[in-house]
């Protein structure tokens, strides 16, 4: 799971300052942001600086409020933005569509809330009524947001959780504190449901360190003289091969959260060759086949040796290349970086916490940070989740295809990290100032055109920055998007390249013998599945363009009669 601690950067780019009576919110763009130059150009295209201040004073209203708050939000958006929104985005955002994303809309009001909280110490009495009712208003806003995606929790009665309990059980007795309880869910296994009403900022799981498996263990375990040895190895490496060993040790103090670990993970990893096949044409094909090679290449460089060279502390029967698959799954779908209090960035499993499903709009968005004061780490709710429903934690925004290979699922709802990518040259010299800030990207990319919010004339449902790379191979005469013959001619000829693109992948990705996999196995049925994504995307795109092509027909043939009139 990737670590998600993005806080430090809400508080080194949003400031509050108070001076000369006035009280007012500093946000500003950090300059070693790897996207600032991208989000600078976003920013003066909504009117705002790099660097603004929000004011405002005793006296307030509702209206007042609600005008502030959106300023502040508008500006916290941006600044939030990551590189697949920012490139997706159009500039300006539709009015009737001010949010990026689900992810991008909650970092972007915690962090307004978060600046609130910490400001309200630092300000004189009188500001506190207005900071509370700016925390208030935000907090409804989350509130309205949080229900708009709420994911419906169907608990299933009749599988038992015995082993879920156990491992419960002895988290309490080794002093975790948890509000969640473990149920299997309809359609995503176990999960972890909030026993109580969650309000943001509540900790839902708290898992104290001395719980946590680290590399502190390998180096204090019998293998650590030998591993330490090994040129280049690790320190994944290393615990990948200890916790092979450890789930054997009947005297282990992880036992029972080993116990509790499926069987068999489900993993893109361990598809087999029919699920294989049916990936033909995708990416994901050359994705599993490359990791398949690459774990495959380091078993046989690693593994005999060491079994051969040290039965004793590498029993062969422990480290087959089954159970160094089984090893593997496991440290990719539950491993977690943590960042401890030495400020190094640690891989670790966190037992109980593995119970969190990920989901598009999780609860949970930010952990991995050691709190150094309870020497813990906290999973705190960055929106409400009430009692009885699954509460959700983010592992990242990752596309299907990195899910399917690595955790073994596809998440219900629409990804907006779901993109084909397309490499193609940059154009030479600066981009024109009405294109897109993203349009010199040197890997361009394609997503489902539904997500779009605009398919008018020169936008299509399609990727700004992809349409403008396009448009600067055809023409060199600004302005582009201006609805001339010259520049109609040269829309056709960007569309027409994006058809002959998607048409030539969708022909690779033909779903014959579909039919006939339905009642296939579990790895064929999410090859499937994943499959049906692509060719929804693609056919998504192929619709657009067709569309766009009969708009500019249209459009042709208005210009050439106001030309044959005039």
């Amino acid at each position: 799971m990737e670590d998600l601690m993005d806080n430090d950067k809400l508080y080194s780019s949003i400031k509050m300052t108070e001076a000369d009576g006035d009280c007012s919110l500093v946000f500003e763009l950090p300059e070693n942001d790897p996207l600032f130059e991208k989000k600078k150009k976003v920013l003066q295209a909504k009117g705002f600086d790099t660097k603004e201040r929000v004011y405002f004073n005793s006296i307030s209203c509702s209206s007042w409020t609600n005008t502030t708050l959106e300023k502040m939000l508008k500006r916290a958006r941006i600044i939030h933005l990551d590189e697949v929104e920012l490139y997706f985005g159009e500039v300006p955002v539709s009015p009737s569509v001010e949010f990026y994303s689900h992810r991008n809309e909650l970092e972007a009001l915690n962090s307004i809330l978060s600046l609130i909280d910490i400001s309200c110490s630092s300000c004189q009495h009188t500001r506190m009524d207005v900071l509370q009712e700016l925390c208030n208003a935000t907090l409804d806003r989350i509130q309205e947001f949080g229900d708009k995606n709420r994911l419906e929790t169907r608990i299933v009665e009749d599988l038992s959780i015995e082993k879920e309990e156990c491992i419960l059980q002895w988290g309490e007795r080794n002093d975790v504190r948890t509000k969640l309880k473990i149920a299997y869910v309809e359609g995503a296994g176990r999960g972890a449901i909030a026993t109580e009403d969650l309000k943001v900022g509540d900790v839902a799981l708290e898992i104290p360190m001395s719980i946590v498996i680290s590399e502190e263990l390998v180096h204090e375990s019998d293998m650590f003289p030998i591993l330490e040895k090994i040129d280049g190895i690790s320190s994944e490496t290393m615990l990948l091969l200890w916790s092979m060993k450890e789930k054997h040790n009947s005297n282990s103090k992880f036992k029972t959260y080993f116990n509790a670990l499926p069987e068999a993970f489900n993993t893109g990893l361990s598809f087999e060759f029919d699920a294989i096949m049916v990936l033909a044409g995708t990416l994901l094909l050359e994705e599993i086949i490359e990791a398949k090679k690459h774990l495959n290449a380091q078993y046989e460089e690693l593994v005999p040796a060491l079994c051969k060279d040290h039965p004793d502390i590498f029993p062969p029967e422990f480290y087959t290349q089954e159970q160094f698959l089984w090893a593997c799954e496991l440290w990719y779908s539950n491993g977690m970086q943590v960042m401890f209090t030495d400020g190094k960035l640690r891989t670790c499993l966190i037992p109980i916490a593995g119970f969190l499903n990920h989901s598009l709009y999780p609860h949970i968005m930010h952990y991995g940070k050691v709190d150094s004061k309870t020497n813990s780490l906290k999973f705190c709710v960055s929106k409400p989740c009430n009692m009885g429903e699954q509460c959700y934690l983010s592992y990242g925004n990752f596309s299907s295809s990195h899910l399917v290979t690595f955790y073994g699922f596809i998440p219900q709802g629409d990804n907006l990290y779901d993109t084909i990518p397309l490499e193609i040259d940059n154009p030479q010299g600066d981009c024109p100032e009405e294109f897109h800030p993203m349009s010199d990207s040197a890997t361009h990319m394609v997503r489902g055109t539904w997500l779009s919010n605009n398919h008018e004339i020169f936008h299509y449902g399609l990727p700004p920055p992809l349409l403008d790379h396009l448009r600067s191979a055809w023409s060199t005469v600004p302005p582009f998007k201006t609805p001339t013959l010259a520049n109609l001619e040269v829309e056709k000829k960007v569309l027409g390249d994006i058809l002959s693109t998607y048409e030539t992948l969708m022909e690779c990705i033909d779903d014959t013998e579909e039919d006939n996999r339905r009642n296939s196995s579990w790895d064929v049925k999410l090859a499937m599945e994943y499959k049906a994504i692509q060719r929804r995307i693609i056919s998504s795109i192929l619709t657009s363009c067709h569309s766009g092509l009969k708009t500019i027909e249209n459009e042709m043939c208005r210009c050439a009669a106001v030309t044959s009139s005039g």
